[in-house]
């Protein structure tokens, strides 16, 4: 998939106090979800499935991948 992320509103990760290792998203497109690096803002950025994030973020919240 290749989107234009230039205009993309992103948005930092509530755990970003810990020392700079931080996800930003965006959702500013729909049925899709882009992550980037939040220290590397003009690198690359993965994008997943609205869906598929919204399962990600669903097990992360129930502990499913343990203590992170």
């Amino acid at each position: 998939m290749n989107l234009d992320l230039s205009g993309a509103s992103w948005v930092k990760s509530s755990y970003s106090t810990n020392g700079g290792q931080c996800v930003e998203v965006s959702a500013s497109f729909s049925g899709v979800v882009p992550v980037r690096d939040s220290k590397d803002p003009s690198g690359p950025a993965l994008v997943f499935p609205s869906d598929a994030w919204r399962s990600f973020v669903a097990a992360l919240q129930a502990g499913e991948f343990g203590a992170v």
